[in-house]
């Protein structure tokens, strides 16, 4: 039967360049290109997917190649052999023996002598099961590639293709992160913004507003190469916040943070943190490990503050919360002549509610801030604090947090203990039943294997929890902690950096009727709740 309007369809992926030419684009061509000007074919077409993997049919040309299909372009698809096609044995199978046939398509596979036209040959008997087998290879290449790729995260060996920003390819054997010193100057720049308490949004337009280029347009310009992105240089919030909860700036390396389903799924997904591999000390760090700490605590807070219509954010945003109803104090700009006095807090229910769900607990910026500078000066002179019961209540504070933020992993630990106890028990069993014969030496084998790589992972992972756990750097973050709130003995002015690091909440009483003090109870980290004077 001689060929009519002919689509040629060439596929090569990474993995395939190492067979050599053999497999080449070029090679494939010529072999196709020969087959039909042989057989009378008018070449219709040619159809490439070069560098993509066989197990997706998610792939430009093909999709392209199946709608000409659908629209009557071509009737017959030429390819060199099954493999080429694809290697997902169900989906090949389906569009050879149902999908084509249904648009009246002629499919050719050279080297495996399928022809569709043709349909009691041996070679479309053997073509389900060349299908199964092209699949196993791809099954199997994937297996080498993950052993491959876990050998080396192992190593400490960066395999990802991008470096965080920050850092560039280094040219030992380990490809070891190098401080791009551009870059890591506006990281540092993004985390000492963060300590003064502005939020990723706010990062972002500062960046922006001085024209500052992102991460993506960084590397662009350095390597020369377009992004296939459409990019114009502007910050988002979602980069800021990655780059504030990256590990990787304290010289800490992780890598499979993401993983494939499978080898025919290539949608990707989180890995679990148990699962991933982690080197400390990997790379020289960009940011000071308290520093990257303290930045971590910010991030974690529940509330973090807001601008007001000016784009200021006030040192006590979001500090203030109302005696009676437990919510937010809302700052609020003076008007008309009391502008230059500057603004007030009142309770948010009240300001959005009315008086018959709460009070208005007004109470002026400069009332509080004088407040707290008096206080803060008394408390944290050289000569008046009280060093000993300051560390000891950052230590019962800390413990007490780091105690609720590790219950889960204390219980992931002790589960993980039982279950090392319970592997080592495994692995002598199977040993023992081989040696009595009642477990074949191959079977012993994958058994020995799995519980072996599973008591690996455990006992990394048992590691990281209990060096998470232990309180013996509690005492040098105490005195860390100590020297900084020495720094402010002197303070002239309240910051939100200093407020942020010193102060947990400032719960506001409603003025009294009576003539008496009004109730303000101040809640610092570093010392028990003090009642106002």
């Amino acid at each position: 039967m001689t060929l009519k309007r002919t689509a040629l369809y060439l596929r090569l992926s990474r993995d395939d360049e190492k067979a050599g030419e053999s497999l080449s684009i070029e090679n494939q061509r010529a072999i196709l290109k020969r087959f039909a000007e042989e057989n009378g074919g008018t070449i219709a077409g040619e159809y490439i997917d070069d560098g993509w993997s066989g197990t997706s049919f998610e792939r430009p040309a093909v999709q392209r190649l199946l709608e000409d299909a659908k629209n009557g372009k071509i009737d017959t698809i030429l390819v060199k052999d099954l493999s080429r096609f694809g290697r997902n044995y169900i989906q090949v199978g389906q569009y050879v023996d149902y999908i084509f046939p249904a648009y009246g398509i002629r499919f050719i596979a050279l080297s495996d002598n399928v022809d569709t036209a043709d349909r009691t040959s041996s070679a479309m008997d053997m073509m389900p099961i060349m299908n199964v087998f092209n699949e196993w290879h791809a099954a199997n290449t994937s297996k080498k590639i993950r052993a491959v790729l876990e050998c080396n995260w192992r190593k400490g060996k960066y395999t990802n293709w991008a470096y965080p920003y920050g850092y560039k390819a280094g040219q030992d054997e380990k490809r070891t992160a190098v401080i791009d010193e551009e870059a890591a100057a506006v990281v540092r720049r993004i985390f000492d913004l963060r300590l003064q308490g502005n939020s990723a949004r706010a990062i972002a337009r500062t960046l922006t507003d001085e024209g500052i280029p992102n991460p993506t347009a960084h590397y662009t310009r350095l390597d020369g190469q377009k992004s296939e992105r459409r990019n114009f240089g502007l910050w988002s919030p979602k980069t800021i916040t990655d780059i504030l909860k990256d590990e990787t700036y304290i010289g800490t390396l992780t890598q499979h943070r993401t993983a494939r389903f499978s080898y025919k799924n290539h949608a990707v997904c989180d890995v679990p943190a148990d699962e991933r591999f982690i080197v400390t000390a990997a790379h020289q760090p960009i940011i000071p490990y308290t520093v990257w700490q303290r930045v971590q605590e910010i991030n974690g807070r529940t509330f973090r503050g807001r601008m007001d219509k000016s784009g200021t954010l006030h040192p006590l945003s979001s500090l203030l919360v109302c005696a009676d109803c437990g919510k937010k104090m809302k700052y609020k700009r003076a008007g008309g002549t009391s502008r230059e006095k500057g603004g007030f807090y009142s309770c948010r229910t009240y300001t959005d509610l009315g008086k018959k769900y709460c009070s208005s607990h007004t109470i002026s910026e400069k009332e509080i801030v004088r407040l707290l500078l008096k206080d803060l000066r008394a408390m944290l002179g050289n000569r008046q604090i009280d060093e000993q019961k300051a560390r000891e209540h950052f230590l019962s504070s800390r413990a007490k947090q780091k105690e609720k933020e590790s219950a889960a992993d204390g219980t992931e630990l002790r589960s993980l203990k039982k279950r090392l106890s319970e592997l080592d028990k495994l692995i002598a069993s199977a040993f023992e039943e081989k040696v009595l014969g009642s477990l074949p030496e191959n079977v012993c084998k994958d058994l020995c294997e799995k519980f072996f790589s599973e008591k690996e992972s455990a006992s990394r992972r048992i590691s990281d929890l209990e060096k998470s756990l232990q309180q013996d750097s509690a005492e040098e973050e105490a005195e860390k902690y100590l020297l900084r709130l020495k720094q402010y003995a002197n303070c002239e002015d309240l910051t939100r950096e200093m407020c942020l690091l010193l102060i947990d909440k400032i719960v506001v009483g409603e003025k009294s009727t009576d003539g008496t003090p009004r109730k303000i109870d101040i809640y610092y980290k570093f010392s028990a709740p003090k009642q106002s004077p």
